[in-house]
């Protein structure tokens, strides 16, 4: 069918899921570039859904899931095999102690709805806490505890679901003396609140280290250990979201490790499979076996699945072989110091945050006032997808000029620079 078939049949057969689609109609993908039907090479500065650490058809990924195809993808979900264990061994040995023990699941929200209810089940309580600008999933649990959106129009949410403000250091009004964010006051406010509304029965604070959707903040040094030792005061347990952060996309294998803490459990998706649905969800024998105990049942269709096994312990191994944590740091500080020039030569930049190759830049219409910058924000990102630069904003209201940048982990230092320079031009091009 040609282009014009295929918008029609789309706009008759699909169900819209949020925001709009690109308009390209994608032919395939190999490293860090889509090809459209067009034929245009388009530089991919969002790893698919924030995924592909490794780039779009890594060899060692496509050798994988053409042998696992051909002998072992599914089973019975009572049925355990090799690359299950072996894949539980290797994660549990690149997490520090007490994190032991692994389910192995298919997607962020399913792997955030199963920590909540391990943290139900071991604490035997039900509230859960989350950021203001939080993203966890669409599932019922999940989205129970996700504030940035999808709140309207479906009825309560699963009750007993609180929220912390987000500590945006750009925008938050919790100021000291001299002007510098007070994350400290504006987090123990946070918790006076929690205290208030809770009914006595906090389970567990869920956070990601680093919010993508919510517009790319970054908790600042310190506020971890903060946030755990008010957990630990009130018999919470701490849940890390590291669906976006972890497997080395932050410059650490898992961004948690800058902080020297260790939550009670972990969840891994997006990165962990490379593009390919995998997630995974990691405590300690302690909390485990308790659940264990009270009847922990999350018995899904693709449960520990060997093909999801067989792709993480690849994606591992070639992130390891390949040293791509020490690369993504190396690129990190390089892409940092382009987005720090471009805040520092353009009004419109108002901020640069994140680290590794999760960074993101929030457009102002001037930086006096920090009045986002929505409009200016699609234009620019429109402008780039024409210079061959796939671009994402966020799509949340009052967001639309905050940039989410997380190439592949793999991309060529060259291929970083020349999607900044798009990224540059499209702003001049706009502006102009």
């Amino acid at each position: 069918m040609d282009d014009e078939q295929f918008w029609d049949r789309a706009e008759r057969h699909l169900i819209r899921y949020g925001g709009r689609f690109t308009p390209r109609i994608i032919e395939r993908a190999a490293g860090s570039y889509v090809y459209d039907s067009a034929g245009q090479r388009i530089l991919d500065f969002t790893s698919g859904q924030m995924s592909a650490v490794l780039g779009h058809a890594h060899p060692d990924v496509t050798r994988a899931v053409t042998e696992a195809a051909g002998t072992l993808t599914h089973l019975y979900s009572g049925m355990l095999s090799r690359p299950v264990v072996e894949f539980g061994a290797r994660l549990t040995a690149s997490l520090p102690d007490p994190l032991d023990r692994v389910l192995l699941l298919t997607t962020g929200a399913e792997s955030n709805e199963a920590a909540i209810k391990m943290a139900k089940l071991a604490t035997g309580k039900y509230e859960v806490v989350a950021f203001d600008r939080s993203w966890h999933g669409m599932t019922s649990g999940a989205a129970g505890a996700t504030f940035s959106a999808g709140r309207r129009g479906y009825g309560p949410p699963i009750p007993g679901n609180l929220s912390l403000p987000t500590p945006n250091a750009y925008r938050s009004p919790f100021r000291r003396a001299d002007g510098s964010y007070d994350w400290e006051a504006e987090l123990a406010y946070g918790f006076g609140l929690v205290d208030q509304q809770s009914s006595g029965s906090l389970a567990a604070c869920v956070v990601e280290p680093i919010l993508s959707s919510g517009g790319i903040i970054e908790l600042p040094e310190g506020y971890l250990a903060r946030l755990k030792q008010y957990c630990a005061e009130r018999g919470m347990l701490l849940i890390l979201d590291e669906a976006q952060t972890g497997l080395g996309r932050t410059g650490t294998m898992y961004a948690f490790e800058r902080d020297g803490v260790v939550p009670d459990i972990i969840t891994l998706s997006k990165t962990l499979g490379a593009g390919l649905p995998v997630a995974a969800v990691v405590t300690s024998s302690e909390i485990e076996e308790l659940c264990h105990e009270r009847g922990f049942l999350f018995y899904t269709t693709h449960v520990s699945d060997p093909l999801a096994a067989t792709v993480a312990l690849t994606v591992m191994a070639v992130i390891e072989r390949d040293h791509l944590v020490q690369r993504s740091q190396e690129l990190g500080k390089e892409l940092t110091e382009r987005l720090l020039d471009l805040r520092e030569r353009y009004e419109q930049v108002g901020d640069v945050r994140g680290r590794g190759l999760l960074q993101g830049i929030e457009l102002v219409t001037d930086k006096q006032s920090k009045t986002p910058a929505d409009r200016l924000g699609a234009a620019v990102t429109e402008a780039c997808l024409e210079r061959g630069l796939h671009m994402n904003i966020v799509q949340l209201p009052g967001m639309g000029g905050i940039f989410r940048i997380a190439p592949p982990l793999t991309i060529e230092n060259a291929d970083l620079h020349t999607g900044v320079d798009i990224l540059e031009a499209a702003l001049q091009a706009v502006l102009s």
